[in-house]
């Protein structure tokens, strides 16, 4: 599939006209079909979306994959000097959905000492979603814990009492589990969560990490 998006972005990159483009597409076979269904006049836009400007559908990566070992896995490697962090990582996640969960670091740097210029970060991709985490995030983090002010920084989750009058928490996916599978809720998305399937609920903000 990483080899398939490789000749998508190629037939992108040189053709323009919509009957081309739908031509190529139709080349690429059903299982780039199935992860990418055919959209638009091109049939390309579902692809296109990994990209935030369509004008410039590129990886700006090499993939390297080696041979499959004894077990059949394969190991693949991106680099770059350009590297799409986003697009990697949104490709990655669909079209390597049995490597799920993993991740990558990336760095960023400058040939002028600028401030703001270098850094860098990771991404942790799951099948729930994709999180970001820059440098200058984590600093950030960092310091609001040298603060102490940690309360909810690293997230919420919601306890929930069972019907059997014991304290569980809850998972998007599973219902109610134990605290090591709830669902983490960052940001504004608690307030997404419908409150009203639930009993004496409670969002409980995680506690700041024990160092011993």
């Amino acid at each position: 599939m990483l080899r398939l998006a490789e000749r998508a972005v190629d037939i992108l990159d040189t053709n323009g006209a919509d009957e081309d483009l739908a031509l190529g597409y139709d080349s690429l076979g059903t299982a780039f079909h199935a992860l990418f269904p055919p959209k638009g006049t091109s049939m390309f836009e579902s692809f296109l979306d990994l990209f935030d400007d369509w004008s410039f559908p590129y990886l700006d990566c090499r993939i390297d994959l080696s041979e499959p070992d004894a077990n059949g896995l394969v190991q693949a490697l991106f680099s770059g000097d350009q590297f799409g962090v986003e697009p990697v990582a949104k490709l990655i996640r669909i079209a390597c959905p049995s490597a799920l969960p993993c991740g990558f670091a990336w760095s960023s740097d400058c040939d002028r000492l600028h401030p703001g210029e270098f850094g860098g970060g990771c991404v942790v991709i799951t099948a729930d979603g994709i999180d970001w985490h820059s440098t200058t995030g984590i600093l950030e983090h960092a310091l609001l814990r040298a603060e102490n002010r940690h309360d909810g920084i690293d997230g919420h989750v919601l306890a929930v009492r069972s019907p059997e009058g014991e304290i569980a928490f809850w998972n998007r996916t599973d219902g109610l589990v134990g605290l090591d599978r709830a669902t983490v809720c960052r940001g504004d998305e608690a307030a997404e969560v419908d409150l009203s399937a639930f009993d004496a609920a409670q969002w409980m903000a995680l506690p700041a990490p024990f160092h011993g």
